[in-house]
């Protein structure tokens, strides 16, 4: 029990000092930033994310910098506001993050959680340049959760929905008319239905619709019936 106790006071006194502005705390911080922000930007790489290993290691590590010139500062005795430059790491990253949204020619909208974990990346390295060591380590442990095993989670409360949006291809205009009408035949409820424009290059016409299921069906089957219906081309779900 004592040993148990000297150990506890002696990690207490390791932090203290690494909470301090001092040479070995700066690097401690610049290599946590290092491998926080490697160790999220790894996983959306193996994904092929717009912003991968490097991108959240660097804003993570620029947010860590930010926070070590506000300490820096304030040690030289400067008149600085403490989270003046760190409030504005977290308005200037959602213009790193709006470069990974992308609006798809079905206007679907890819890269949101890419975004979000640029901003907790740049949250983290805030986190870690402040010497906020425990609440960095907690950060990385949920963001790499929420990117890595809630997206299995995710994946599965999508395919259980009754709701789809679906993109359909036909080949002349005048029988979307009808292909609406069997997909309510087919005990399907079709609404929001949005015209797209025709590709006139492949001779087809496409619309995006929000199909909700009367009965539960897998999404793959829902999909395998829109594609029997006559004067459909195409389809694919969003």
């Amino acid at each position: 029990m004592q040993f148990l106790s000297e150990a506890i006071d002696f990690l207490s006194k390791i932090m203290d000092y690494l909470r301090e502005f001092n040479w070995i705390s700066v690097l401690v911080r610049v290599l946590l930033t290092m491998v926080f922000g490697g160790i999220i930007g790894i996983g959306r790489e193996r994904k092929r994310r717009p912003a991968g290993f490097r991108t959240h290691m660097l804003v993570c590590l620029g947010s860590a910098m930010t926070m070590m010139v506000n300490q820096y500062l304030i040690d030289k005795g400067y008149t600085v506001d403490a989270s003046r430059l760190g409030a504005q790491v977290i308005s200037g990253i959602g213009f790193l993050g709006a470069g990974t949204i992308i609006v798809t020619g079905h206007r679907q909208v890819n890269g949101l959680t890419t975004a979000a974990g640029l901003w907790a990346s740049a949250c983290m390295g805030l986190a870690i340049g402040a010497g906020f060591y425990e609440g960095a380590l907690l950060a990385c442990i949920v963001i790499l959760l929420t990117t890595t095993l809630f997206t299995y989670f995710d994946r599965k409360v999508r395919s259980s929905s009754r709701v789809m949006w679906v993109t359909v291809e036909f080949f002349h205009s005048e029988d979307f008319p009808a292909i609406l009408d069997n997909l309510r035949g087919m005990e399907l409820r079709v609404f929001n239905i949005e015209l797209n424009k025709s590709r006139s290059e492949a001779g087809m016409h496409s619309a995006t619709l929000s199909v909700e299921m009367q009965k539960k069906h897998s999404h793959d089957e829902v999909l395998a019936l829109i594609a029997t219906v006559d004067g459909v081309g195409a389809v694919e779900e969003l």
